[in-house]
């Protein structure tokens, strides 16, 4: 099933040169992964208290997609400049999960936005993410089965607070939206944890 995640290898061919370029300044990929961390908590920090503001909410696809871009640099700095490590792998697994926690539950203190639809699709998130893992220790490949991976849940949530932004969006179809995301979120996880077993 197509997912954004399939479109991994033509976002990192445009990424190259920039990791070429930090892996001769020494740069580490732990370090890249800290950073994304931090720029994650920063960003839920500030749609937290400027929620009321909903034009502020339009900082939050621009960070989601810088990053994805920075989540990409530290595995390809991992990967292709040998600097690998167990410690770098749960750095990854972890600031995943935490960036996207911290990250899109603030938003259920924008006026529209259902609290519980929200929190139910960041908990299935994580829950899709830990059957990934799970699949790598028992068939030693990690799961990135779609149609919602990580990728396509940064663009849902990207795609909903523009619609909040420019106020193009009613409390009704939020809720629908939020729901139908988190069917599709239950589907990927059943979907991982299946395949993971196989």
């Amino acid at each position: 099933m197509l997912t954004i995640y399939d479109l991994k290898p033509k976002f990192q061919n445009l990424l190259r040169p920039i990791v070429a370029k930090l892996a001769r300044a020494n740069i580490t990929p732990n370090q890249v992964t800290l950073s994304a961390m931090i720029l994650s908590l920063c960003c839920g920090v500030f749609i937290y208290f400027s929620h009321s503001l909903t034009w502020t909410l339009l900082v939050l696809p621009i960070i989601l997609l810088l990053r994805m871009a920075l989540n990409a640099i530290d595995g390809m700095l991992a990967r292709e400049y040998n600097q690998q490590t167990k410690k770098g792998a749960m750095l990854n697994e972890m600031t995943d999960v935490m960036a996207d926690v911290v990250m899109y539950l603030p938003l259920a203190y924008v006026a529209g936005v259902s609290a519980s639809f929200l929190v139910a699709f960041v908990i299935i998130g994580v829950f899709t993410e830990m059957a990934g893992v799970v699949a790598q220790t028992l068939t030693k490949t990690r799961r990135y089965d779609g149609p919602m991976g990580k990728s396509d849940r940064a663009f849902v949530i990207s795609f909903l607070a523009i619609l909040l932004s420019f106020n193009l969006i009613n409390t009704l179809w939020i809720s629908i939206y939020l729901g139908i995301v988190s069917l599709l979120g239950l589907f990927t996880l059943f979907r991982r944890m299946d395949r993971g077993c196989q």
